[in-house]
Formats: structure tokens, sequence, C-alpha cells
């Protein structure tokens, strides 16, 4: 399968925490999948064609503020899938790590994709008012929600694993807990090793590290979002243990760090 590695929302500049790197726009990481038989798999949708055009009232007026999105049309991921030469309608599935905003705002863009996600987190957005988290529009189109248990499942790499319902066995959901009540993270394995989108169970690459280093501003956000504090510690320190026993096997990818993003886009270009 190949793996298509879009920025689908740009948000505020950052800082890199050493020398090195340029100071560059928070991203919204998503995976576009090929798969052999089942069409388009997007991991992940990032900002729609909506957000764009009426960020006020899909994605309020405080996300908007704090966030300062970029709001470029070319990065909603509908128009990359037809910049790469697919139709939209290519996509059939969307799996996502879970319902904050700027990770579903893509949804009515793709309105005949199934998608995918674990049934905590749907219960949770479906049961809360537009929040400064959750934000009905972007399933006011009533999706076709296919959902998960997070308590049983095959193991990988010490994690469970649930097998993405329709979808070959190289793609599945990996419960992450902690920054919401159903997040996930979603493994694909691309014939020569896994990747896994981690969503927002980390935000700077440099929290893998055996001594962790995190990025003041997005800590400030991760930390202020956590709906389960020590749940979230602890799905950390499990990645740092699958990166230090298994990253010859398994590469790991966060929702917004544009340092990491920029270099899985290009070694997946093979820059």
């Amino acid at each position: 399968m190949q793996i298509h590695h879009l920025n689908c929302g740009s948000v505020r500049q950052i800082e890199p925490t050493y020398p090195g790197l340029a100071p560059a726009h928070a991203v919204n990481h998503c995976l576009l999948i090929e798969t052999d038989s089942d069409g388009l798999v997007l991991v992940e949708t990032g900002l729609g064609l909506d957000d764009v055009r009426n960020p006020g009232d899909t994605l309020g007026a405080d996300w908007v503020e704090l966030s300062q999105p970029v709001l470029d049309e070319d990065e909603t991921a509908i128009r990359q899938v037809a910049r790469l030469g697919y139709d939209p309608a290519d996509v059939r599935h969307i799996i996502v790590t879970h319902l904050d905003v700027d990770h579903c705002g893509g949804l009515p863009d793709f309105r005949e994709a199934r998608v995918h996600v674990l049934a905590a987190e749907l219960e949770a957005a479906l049961g809360q008012a537009p929040s400064f988290r959750y934000r009905p529009a972007h399933w006011a189109h009533d999706p076709h929600w296919v959902t998960y248990p997070a308590d049983s499942g095959e193991d990988w790499f010490g994690f469970t694993s649930l097998r993405a319902k329709g979808l070959p066995p190289e793609i599945r959901l990996v419960p992450l807990g902690g920054h919401t009540d159903g997040h996930t993270g979603v493994a694909v394995h691309d014939g020569d090793r896994w990747i896994l989108h981690c969503g927002d169970a980390y935000y700077y690459h440099r929290e893998l590290d055996e001594d962790p280093h995190p990025h003041p501003l997005l800590d400030l956000v991760q930390t202020s979002s956590e709906v389960h504090h020590d749940l979230r510690v602890g799905t950390q320190a499990r990645l740092r243990e699958l990166v230090r026993r298994h990253g010859d096997e398994v590469s790991l990818v966060s929702a917004h760090d544009p340092w990491e993003f920029e270099s899985h886009r290009k070694r997946a270009n093979g820059l």
C-alpha cells in the first residue's frame, strides 16, 4: 500500500526547541492510503472546505483566535486528493483518531465515506453541545459511522489493536487513551514497516526521547485538553518504550509536529 503524508490545515507558527530547525506552522498530519481493493483510506481529515470558508461557524471563534489557522483551501484533503489524480469519491473510508475540531473538519467533504471511530469517542462527541473541542457542524450530514470498543482486540507490539472493518489487516486501530474519551492511534503497514499515527497522544518528536523534552507551547495545548492526565502520561511512556524496543519495525507520527511531518513527507517521496 502506498501512503501519502498530507498537511490538511496549517495553524499557529511555532519555534523549535533546539538549533538547526526553522520556525514552522503546526500542521494537521493526515495519511492517504492507496489500497488494492478498498479504494482510498484517509486517516484524519484536518480542516475542510466549510472550515476554510466559514471558520467562525464551523470551527468556532475562540478556536480560531487561539489556533490561528492559515485557512488555505489548497490544504484541504479534498483538494489534495484531487491534485494526486483521484476522484474524491474514491475515498471510501476515513479513520479518525478522535473528533476534536481540527481532526474531523473535512468529514462533510467526503459524505459517502464510512467513518471509523472508537465508540467512546463518538458517544462523547454526540453527547455534548457545541464546544471548543467538538463542533457538530462536522457531522451534521450524518456520516456512515463504524464504531469499535476499546477493551478487546489482538496484540500489536504490546498494545491492543482492532481490525478496521471492511479493510485489509494491514490497517488497525490502536487505542491510545488519555487525550479524549475515545482516542486511538491508527497503524498501517506499507509492506516494509508499520506507521503508527498517534493522533494527539504526543505533540512533539522530542517527547519520544528517553529523556523527553516537550515543546512549551504544544505541551500547554496537550495538558489543557487532556481528559485523563495519568492515562495520557502512561500512554506516552508506552510509546517511548515502543520506539526503544521496536523502532526498526514501527515509525511513529503525531498530528501536529511540523518538523516530524516534513521528515516523513520527504522520506515517503524519496527525498
